[in-house]
């Protein structure tokens, strides 16, 4: 499987956002959240509208491990972009369509469907688009952002 780089972009975008976090567990504590116990909101600016966010674990602003969830419906796209930290991504459910490059093209990359996983890392050109609703689980070290490559594609000059 390709190692691509897919939306995770959130460094200081939660807080911005009033995405609820959840209560941080001590070191010696586990933390179990099941599904219908997430909280989704709209995803922050950085993201293109009509994403959903979730926040599993931790906060992905901040130093640390952090772990959320999006859901994005059918049709939806990120343009090309690159992130400061590598990402990894599980697909929930639906199929997420990953591509490397300077410039979202829908006839290159990969599906992964699912129960699959993925792997980018920091730095890498890559863009995403989903053709069902999908729901992926994101994971990495903080803080995260998000570039994109072209400077008009940024939905924080237009959400």
């Amino acid at each position: 499987m390709k190692r691509f780089y897919l939306i995770a972009g959130l460094a200081g975008l939660l807080l911005i956002s009033g995405m609820p976090l959840p209560v941080a567990a001590a070191d010696d504590h586990m933390v179990v959240v099941s599904p219908d116990g997430l909280k989704w909101g709209a995803a922050p600016p950085a993201f293109p509208k009509g994403a959903q966010l979730a926040v599993v674990s931790g906060d992905p602003s901040k130093e640390g491990l952090y772990v959320i969830r999006l859901k994005l419906p059918a049709g939806y796209k990120v343009p090309a972009h690159t992130h400061p930290n590598d990402e990894n991504v599980t697909v929930i459910s639906g199929t997420l369509n990953i591509g490397m490059g300077d410039k979202l093209d829908e006839k290159k990359g990969d599906a992964v469907k699912a129960g699959g996983f993925a792997l980018a890392q920091k730095g890498m050109q890559h863009y995403a688009w989903f053709t069902e609703d999908t729901i992926i689980q994101i994971h990495g070290m903080g803080p995260q952002g998000i570039i994109y490559v072209n400077p008009a594609d940024d939905p924080r000059k237009s959400n």
